[in-house]
C-alpha cells in the first residue's frame, strides 16, 4: 500500500477517534472508583498511575519525560509514592475494569457486543501490528501487556497502542520544533483544538504565571500575538508539526491499508459521537479560554 493511496490525512483522521475514545476513561468515575478502591484516591494520581503503569513502578523523571507537558513538581507528588500504595500490576487490572463499565455506560450493551465492534477491534489490532519501538517509551509499554479477550476491550487496547504510538511521536517532534511542554500546549490551546488554560493548568500543574510566560517566550519567537492567537508563522509551524507527526506515524496505517482505513475511521467515528454524545467529556475542556 502505498502513501499516496491512502490521502495524505488518512491516518491523521483515523487517530482522532481512536484517541477519543481511548480518552473517555480519563474522565469517567469507574475509574476514580476502581483505583480509589486500591487506595489511590488523589485525582492526580489516578491519572498518573492509569497511564503509567504498564511502565511498571517507575519514578517522577520517568513519567514527567513520557507525558512531557505535566509539570515535573506536580508529577513527584504523586510519583512513586503511587506505587507503595498499589502494584502497577493491580492498577492496570483495576484500569480495564473502569474502561469496561465506562465503555458499557458510554455506548451500551448493544454496541459493546456488536458486530461492527469486533470488526473495529480486527482492524485496529492489525494496524497496531506495524508499530514501532523505537524512542516510544508508553507505546512500547503497552505493547507489552496482553490484548483482553472482548472486543469492545481488545478495540480499546488497539486504540491505545495507535494513541501512544502516535502520541510518542508527537513529542520527538515538538522537542524538534523547539518548544518544551508547556509552550506546545500554550500553542495548541490557541488552535482552539486543545484544553483550555483552565484544564491545563488544573490538570498538569502549571500556574496562571508560567503559562503567561511561556506565552512570552511564543510571542518573542513570533509564534504568538499580543492577544494569544497564533501568528501566521506561529500557524505555520502548529501544521509542519501535524504533518511531520503523520509522517512518523504512517506505518500503522500504510499495513491497514486505504480500505480498511477508511472502514476502520468510520466505526471508529460512530463509537466516538455516540461516547460524547452520552457525556463523556466536560463540556468546557476544549478551547481557547
Amino acid at each position: 500500500m502505498t502513501t499516496s493511496a491512502l490521502g495524505p490525512l488518512a491516518g491523521r483522521r483515523c487517530h482522532h477517534p481512536l484517541n477519543s475514545l481511548h480518552a473517555t476513561h480519563y474522565f469517567a468515575p469507574e475509574l476514580g472508583r476502581e483505583l480509589g478502591a486500591l487506595g489511590i484516591t488523589h485525582p492526580r494520581a489516578v491519572n498518573f498511575a492509569a497511564r503509567a503503569a504498564a511502565l511498571g513502578p517507575v519514578g517522577a523523571g520517568a513519567v514527567t519525560a513520557a507525558f512531557f507537558n505535566y509539570k515535573h513538581d506536580l508529577v513527584a507528588r504523586h510519583v512513586p509514592a503511587v506505587w507503595s500504595v498499589a502494584d502497577p500490576a493491580d492498577v492496570l487490572a483495576a484500569r480495564l475494569r473502569a474502561v469496561d463499565a465506562t465503555l458499557r455506560r458510554l455506548l451500551g450493551e448493544e454496541a459493546v457486543t456488536s458486530a461492527e465492534m469486533a470488526e473495529a477491534a480486527g482492524l485496529a489490532l492489525r494496524a497496531a501490528e506495524a508499530c514501532g519501538r523505537g524512542a516510544r517509551p508508553l507505546y512500547s509499554a503497552h505493547a507489552d501487556l496482553p490484548v483482553p479477550g472482548e472486543p469492545h476491550l481488545a478495540y480499546w487496547h488497539a486504540a491505545t497502542l495507535l494513541r501512544e504510538h502516535r502520541g510518542d511521536g508527537h513529542l520527538a517532534v515538538l522537542m524538534s520544533a523547539g518548544l518544551d511542554g508547556l509552550e506546545a500546549t500554550v500553542t495548541h490551546t490557541s488552535t482552539g483544538r486543545g484544553m483550555t488554560p483552565k484544564w491545563v493548568r488544573a490538570t498538569r500543574g502549571w500556574s496562571e504565571e508560567e503559562w503567561n510566560a511561556a506565552a512570552g517566550r511564543l510571542r518573542e519567537r513570533g509564534l504568538l500575538d499580543d492577544e494569544g492567537e497564533l501568528t501566521e508563522r506561529g500557524v505555520a509551524l502548529r501544521e509542519d508539526v501535524e504533518r511531520e507527526t503523520d509522517r512518523v506515524d504512517l506505518a500503522p496505517y500504510e499495513h491497514l491499508g486505504a480500505e480498511g482505513v477508511a472502514r476502520l475511521t468510520g466505526l471508529a467515528s460512530a463509537f466516538a459521537r455516540a461516547a460524547a454524545a452520552a457525556g463523556a467529556f466536560p463540556a468546557d475542556l476544549v478551547g481557547k479560554r
